[in-house]
């Protein structure tokens, strides 16, 4: 429709009490605030601090506690596991191999008569002498050990049971734990509790001696006592090993068993204070602070105010940003689908920053702040940067009123998104979106510092906390950047739009829709060559999109390459095709190529935008060639008999739609003037201006402007350009002698 600039806004309660989709419109901020409050709600009740982090304010105890000392509770524990008996188990087959080697001693040398006569390997372990020889055969009784020296064997068996013989590493990591004594078990069962003095190493100096001592309790005495000593000196072995997973389970039995330590926290005790690095013990205090706050009975009335208030700060932004879609953005207040869009882009992206702040309170800036510029990223690219520029800073309180953030991170939010807008005026190439996302890391690190460098004391954890809430910032800025350039056809197909990167790669002579107009109809190709350089500089005029209008203009004919040769621009002489056909006929084919055309742009998945141009660039004009040729013979025909009714204007109309958009307006106009100037004897400019003025004075009164927002200003500085532009294109030449004239002037 064409407005006149004149007359004020509507007021704001006018509007919604006559739109259609105020009904709409109430749910959706109905629906706005129940989750966005319920965000808020949730986030503040949860503890948004960590460990190592530098603390921007003081907190204190609020409720009378009784806590739980965890680190003293902890510390208690870990104290009894290492008091905790060590388990080692009996080593069988060790055992064993002693008890056979000293019970079989007596009938292995009951036959040997001389030292000489012995087996190399007995004599290497017991070292037999010539009198511990004759010894130890006294105790043969019919070639077998006597009960006497079965008896010693078992007694000193049961005594290395009960006194150790651990490897070097295991004694000295017995020697050096806190507990005094280890388990012994065999086969499971538990011997008992062997004190450290008891115990020994196999590399003990004093190992030969205590195994003399051992030998003679057990009743050994004289020359045998020294073999049997030998016997458990040489090459000596383990008789216990260590039992690491008895001994874990040991030791978190008896830890389990220490109580829990309880201190009392008083009110007004200092949790941290501001300028505090955050330590465990800390943060568990907070959180229990928060837990016995919220659940004690005295201060309900005081967490039923505060979460109303919250609720009722997110409604007084839900307010804000209905009003401002109601005033300044009409197409998004027409449709709820569009209002309901913008909602649920804001409510996602304070989910985002909630649940990762929650999450990891630690990278909270990079939370906070990156959802906020990506809603920026998001509306300018969908509508315009004002409109990009007024979310995106409303987002930005509902961000801070839900996690409880100081203004100071509010102007670090308005700064990445002014940054990203600015940016982002256009999106014409990959490195754009790539710039934008490094543009808006190096400002928000930058802002970061200098926010961190207000709010907390400085000091030198202050400022590493800094530079770490910097990375965290410009991460979340290029992060942006990368993921806007990674979901960009989403966005497109989302919001029905089309960015000037998809324009550019469009406009390319490659493209399988324009070759194929190219080579089966070369005339409408070079037409909407020339439709799209009159449109683009038209457009840029009024500062409409001249891109999206150059793109449009050179696929609005590509419904022509089904019947080229019935379009004249493709018909290089001889008989036209429409001279054999009837004018309803020939209506027929030509409103044909607008189907068509949309029909191969569906095909080819061409964007929405682009569609438009082919479906309107027509609107809903009249055929008049056609239109006059029937009414014509109609009139011929109703001298005689069988005369018929002649043809209404309105079956000789394309079926539209009439242009929504100022882009697809120019292109309807220069398509119109382009095609008529080739008509012309003598395109002089004089004679193109009259022809641009009257083809957009017949599309005026025609209504085909009717849906589109352009103004009489912009008409007639639309006309301006397209009669400069199709004066540059058709304009006069002097007309040069012929060769043979030339040679008779020489003569």
């Amino acid at each position: 429709m064409l407005l006149r600039r004149d007359g004020g806004a509507p007021g704001l309660w006018s509007r919604i009490t006559t739109s259609p989709s105020a009904g709409w419109g109430l749910l959706i901020a109905a629906a706005f605030v129940a989750v966005c409050g319920g965000l808020a709600i949730w986030t503040r009740q949860q503890p948004l601090v960590a460990v190592g982090q530098v603390m921007n304010r003081t907190a204190l105890v609020r409720v009378k506690l009784l806590l739980v000392d965890q680190a003293e509770t902890n510390r208690a524990r870990e104290e009894v596991r290492q008091r905790t008996p060590r388990v080692y188990n009996l080593r069988g087959p060790v055992i064993a191999q002693l008890r056979a080697s000293l019970e079989n001693l007596p009938k292995a040398l009951a036959n040997v008569e001389t030292v000489a006569g012995l087996a190399e390997e007995v004599s290497r372990q017991f070292r037999i002498t010539p009198e511990s020889l004759a010894a130890v055969k006294g105790f043969v009784n019919d070639g077998q050990a006597s009960q006497v020296w079965m008896e010693r064997v078992d007694r000193l068996m049961a005594m290395l049971m009960r006194k150790p013989l651990l490897d070097d590493l295991s004694y000295q990591r017995q020697m050096q734990s806190l507990n005094t004594a280890i388990e012994a078990r065999a086969a499971g069962e538990v011997i008992g509790l062997i004190p450290h003095r008891d115990v020994m190493s196999i590399k003990d100096p004093d190992l030969g001696r205590q195994m003399i001592r051992f030998a003679g309790e057990a009743g050994f005495e004289g020359a045998t006592l020294l073999a049997v000593a030998s016997r458990l000196t040489t090459s000596p072995e383990a008789t216990y090993e260590f039992d690491e997973a008895a001994t874990v389970q040991q030791q978190d039995k008896a830890a389990a068993a220490v109580p829990l330590t309880v201190r009392e926290s008083a009110v007004g005790q200092t949790i941290f204070k501001r300028g505090d690095v955050l330590d465990p013990a800390q943060l568990e205090l907070y959180k229990q602070d928060l837990r016995a706050y919220q659940q004690q009975d005295s201060q309900r009335w005081t967490i039923w105010l505060r979460n109303l208030s919250l609720v009722a700060a997110v409604s007084a932004v839900a307010l804000a940003v209905g009003g401002y879609i109601a005033l300044f953005c009409p197409r998004v207040a027409r449709n709820p689908g569009r209002t309901g869009g913008i909602a649920g882009v804001l409510a996602g992206a304070l989910a985002v920053a909630c649940v990762g702040s929650v999450a990891s309170p630690a990278a909270m800036m990079m939370c906070a702040v990156a959802p906020t510029v990506f809603v920026a990223v998001l509306l300018v690219i969908a509508y315009d940067q004002r409109v990009a520029l007024a979310m995106s800073m409303l987002q930005g309180v509902l961000v801070c009123i839900a996690l409880d953030q100081p203004i100071g991170v509010y102007a670090l939010m308005v700064t990445g998104t002014g940054v990203a807008v600015w940016q982002l005026k256009e999106v014409r190439d990959r490195s754009g979106v790539i710039r934008m996302g490094v543009y808006a890391g190096l400002a928000l690190a930058f802002g970061t510092v200098l926010v961190s460098l207000i709010d907390r004391p400085i000091s030198l954890p202050a400022l590493r906390q800094a530079g770490v809430d910097a990375g965290w910032a410009g991460g979340g800025g290029l992060l942006v950047g990368i993921i806007t350039l990674a979901i960009l056809p989403t966005i497109e197909r989302a919001f029905g739009i089309t960015t000037g990167m998809t324009l550019i790669e469009l406009r390319d002579p490659k493209q399988p829709l324009l070759r194929q107009l190219q080579q089966r109809a070369p005339g409408t190709y070079n037409h909407s060559l020339n439709v799209a350089s009159i449109a683009e500089s038209a457009a840029e005029t009024i500062g409409a999109n001249s891109l999206l209008t150059y793109v449009g203009a050179l696929y609005h004919d590509i419904g022509k390459t089904n019947k080229p040769e019935y379009f004249v621009e493709n018909q290089s002489g001889g008989p036209n095709k429409h001279d054999k056909l009837s004018p309803a006929m020939s209506l027929l084919v030509i409103v044909g190529h607008v189907k068509d055309g949309v029909a191969m742009a569906q095909e080819f998945g061409l964007p929405r935008s682009i569609q438009h141009f082919i479906e309107a660039h027509h609107g809903t004009t009249l055929v008049e060639y056609f239109y006059s040729r029937a009414r014509r013979q109609a009139g011929e025909a109703g001298r005689g008999p069988g005369a018929s009714e002649p043809p209404q204007e309105v079956e000789y109309r394309y079926p539209g739609p009439k242009p929504r958009n100022k882009e697809v307006a120019i292109v309807m106009l220069a398509d119109a003037v382009e095609s008529a100037t080739r008509t012309m004897a003598e395109p002089t400019p004089s004679r193109i201006d009259a022809l641009v003025r009257a083809l957009a004075q017949k599309r005026l009164e025609d209504g085909q402007f009717e849906e589109c927002d352009m103004t009489f200003r912009e008409l007639q500085t639309i006309g301006e350009s397209i009669s400069k532009s199709v004066a540059s294109i058709y304009h006069g030449r002097v007309a040069y002698p012929s060769t043979s004239v030339i040679e008779e002037k020489r003569a």
